[in-house]
């Protein structure tokens, strides 16, 4: 399974080969620090909207910088090793930036997934997608409750 975790260089170069062969490529990230019911639910659905399923997971330093100092919880390789074992995400590289916007840039995914209930026209995501010639689509999948909800003591 670690095979499906790849670097962004080797990353960019699978990507291309997929799509000269017709593959419709469906991206997504997060931080998916302690992967919980939500989380599948949102990339099984993701998985659904193309051929290859690719996930941006964010690094130990940018989930601090999101989240605060006491996350996250597990270290980036092992998020990432976690995720590499559904079967419905083909492809995972841990990404250092707060948001994945260089990345996507690179990718230029056919479709974007995004966890969360945000209007399109103000999601940085949508912001990079308007007026882009190519066909693309933006998907809005709710993850369910967040991980601090989960954590906290009832």
């Amino acid at each position: 399974m670690k095979q499906k975790i790849i670097g962004k260089k080797e990353l960019l170069r699978v990507i291309k080969n997929l799509k000269t062969r017709g593959k419709r490529i469906v991206f997504t990230n997060g931080c998916f620090d302690l992967l919980h019911i939500g989380h599948i639910r949102y990339l099984e659905k993701a998985r659904t909207l193309g051929d290859i399923l690719v996930v941006g997971v964010n690094s130990d330093s940018s989930v601090r910088i999101l989240k605060g100092p006491k996350r996250p919880i597990l270290p980036a390789k092992e998020r990432a090793e976690i995720l590499s074992g559904l079967g419905c995400v083909d492809y995972i590289t841990i990404f250092n930036e707060q948001d994945p916007l260089k990345l996507i840039t690179s990718l230029h995914p056919h479709v974007l997934v995004k966890g969360g209930t945000g209007q399109k026209n103000r999601l940085w995501e949508g912001m990079w997608l308007k007026g882009r010639e190519e066909k693309w689509s933006l998907f809005l999948l709710s993850k369910g409750p967040p991980l601090q909800t989960l954590l906290e003591p009832s």
